[in-house]
């Protein structure tokens, strides 16, 4: 039915008959010459209808937005002083000689070049929202994404081998999505939120280096980066070292980039997820923003100020400051938007010194704190941060926890914004990085007992085996994230293959050996057969291609997303059922709320 794409209509094909489908995206009627501007998935040409052929002509007047339509044409230049070099056959058109509607539209909802629309209505009708440029811009790239992944892994020996995706309910950090089974009642299938048992097992039957690119599902609150179901890039493979894994995929990640975007990552700095808690209060710390955590705990014991005194001199708190280059021109309202904006992370509040003139020390300072320092504990600060005159100084006192994520989020609140862009405190470039060394454990204060930072097959690090049964909060673990730009676009570890050390791995976590047969029988019975030394990673595909398209969602990157109430708009699911469907399930619903 064509011989082209629209997009491909180029000086190339000049003075050749061509055929064309696609859609109508306007319709331009110049007094005796209509104008169309055809559209398909690789772009647009200009049509030009003459009256000389008044058949085809009388169609023509008839085309509206979004009418599918066929045409034949010769290809010839456009006038002088009529091109348009923002599209690939900006120097060309096609004289029309038939035209064919293949199927009419009714009017559209919206207009596909509007650039206001309402998140809603663009995911209540998301098929004509993905024809617009920007969306299939954006699929056409996770596709490239996936082939060069694909071309990778198939070079370097990997396997494409899918797992089941109605499988068993197992701890793994958040709810499952249930699937009730018809023919045994009572008993459920959960959704994978991910292949990683069976991927494991994949290794113990000799499949030494498996990927799959799938579907994975959490049943959990949403953001803005997250989706119910969602794409993950899983891989593992035997025999390699911890390092060996993190070069391969490193490779991986950097080729893609390369071959996608032709964009060189460069070094990928690695630290230790101790140091980047330290420093950036995250364990995905956005490397462009030039602005660091300063410690101050030690500093602040004996201060009179018990809003910092108190946690410095608490087992697990922590005073740290931040110090913002240019930042003394803030207004106060700007002030107290930063101090509303840290209460979201469970901070109390937040203090703050403007450094009017450093050389002049307690009474160059302006803030209502100052009164309450002593002499060394203001100069500790000065010297700490760097302080110079024009700075603004914002402090973070509570535990540890609390101060990491609240000035962890204000460090990049404030990172990108106007004021470090012009004060240098941003760099605006790719800055991917590891982050390695994560512990074994964290313990649960409201449970009294330690759960296990990723999850119970995660091997210790060498030498740390025995701290699982003696000091858990030591244990450190072959556990690495790659963080690009701020986010985790990856993550794995080495696993546990050996059954001494995956017992002592339980005993910290206080799961008995009955509790992990009825969880994990499976593949603990599989481990026994020579499970050989193994791990992996996995990436989130819908997060590397939102960071390399510079989408403003994680939803305008894949084609059916969910809203953040874990909605389709364009289907209405999820929905009720049939009460029979729901009597062969043996499911009778109670105290269900109807809608308003």
């Amino acid at each position: 039915m064509r011989s082209n794409y629209c997009g491909h209509v180029t000086e190339a094909l000049m003075g050749q008959e061509v055929t064309l489908c696609g859609w109508v995206n306007r319709r331009r009627d110049h007094g005796g010459v209509i104008f169309v501007d055809l559209r398909d998935r690789e772009g647009y040409v200009q049509v030009v209808c003459d009256p000389d052929r008044p058949e085809m002509f009388a169609t023509a007047e008839s085309l509206r937005n979004e009418f599918c339509v066929q045409i034949k044409g010769l290809v010839r230049a456009r006038p002088d002083g009529t091109t348009n070099d923002n599209i690939a056959s900006g120097k060309v058109e096609v004289l029309c000689h038939e035209l064919n509607v293949l199927n009419a539209s009714v009017t559209p909802p919206f207009m596909l070049d509007d650039d206001n629309l309402s998140e809603t209505t663009r995911l209540t009708h998301r098929v004509l929202d993905l024809r617009r440029p920007a969306m299939q811009k954006n699929l056409m790239l996770r596709y490239r994404v996936a082939m060069a992944i694909r071309t990778f892994l198939d070079s370097n020996g990997f396997v494409d081998i899918e797992t089941p995706m109605l499988t068993k309910s197992t701890p793994e950090g958040a709810r499952d999505y249930l699937v009730p089974s018809r023919v045994h009642d009572g008993h459920f299938f959960a959704l994978p939120q991910s292949p990683q048992l069976f991927k494991q097992l994949l290794m113990v039957a000799g499949y030494d280096r498996y990927y799959q690119i799938t579907k994975c599902f959490r049943d959990e609150d949403l953001r803005a980066d997250r989706q119910p179901e969602f794409t993950q890039i899983d891989i593992e493979t035997s025999f390699l070292e911890e390092q060996e894994i993190r070069d391969m995929f490193q490779d991986m990640i950097s080729s893609m980039f390369k071959n996608v975007l032709n964009v060189d990552l460069g070094e990928f700095p690695v630290m230790p997820y101790a140091e980047a808690m330290q420093r950036f209060g995250s364990d995905k710390p956005d490397l462009r923003v030039k602005i660091e955590f300063v410690e101050l705990t030690d500093v602040m014991k004996d201060v009179d100020f018990k809003v910092f005194s108190a946690p410095a001199q608490m087992a697990n708190g922590r005073v740290a400051a931040l110090c913002i280059r240019g930042g003394g021109a803030m207004p106060r309202s700007e002030i107290d938007a930063y101090t509303e904006f840290v209460k979201i992370y469970g901070a109390k509040g937040l203090a703050w010194i403007k450094v009017n003139d450093v050389a002049a020390g307690r009474d160059g300072l302006q803030s209502p704190i100052v009164k309450n320092l002593h002499d060394a504990a203001i100069a500790h600060i000065l010297e700490r941060t760097g302080a110079q005159n024009g700075d603004i100084i914002f402090f973070g006192a509570d535990k540890a926890k609390i101060v990491n994520d609240a000035l962890g989020a204000l460090r990049l609140k404030i990172g990108h914004s106007d004021l470090a862009k012009a004060n240098g405190l941003f760099e605006d470039r790719w800055a991917p990085m590891w982050v390695v060394d994560f512990p074994m454990f964290e313990f649960d204060e409201d449970e009294g007992r330690w759960n296990a930072v990723h999850h119970p097959f995660t091997a210790p690090k060498d030498g740390h085996e025995d701290f699982m049964v003696t000091d858990p909060g030591r244990c450190l673990s072959k556990a690495y994230d790659m963080v690009l730009n701020g986010w985790e676009i990856g993550g794995g570890s080495v696993r546990i293959h050996r059954a001494d050390v995956q017992q002592k791995a339980f005993d910290a976590l206080h799961i008995k050996p009955e509790e992990a047969q009825v969880k994990f029988g499976f593949l603990l019975d599989a481990l026994q057969y020579g499970a050989p030394p193994h791990g992996g990673l996995a990436f989130g595909l819908d997060r590397i291609v939102t960071l390399m398209t510079g989408a403003e969602s994680i939803r305008d990157v894949i084609a059916f997303p969910k809203t953040q109430r874990a909605q389709c708009l364009l289907t209405d699911a999820p929905s009720a059922v049939d009460e029979k469907q729901l009597r062969e399930l043996h499911i009778r619903l109670r105290n269900i709320q109807q809608p308003a």
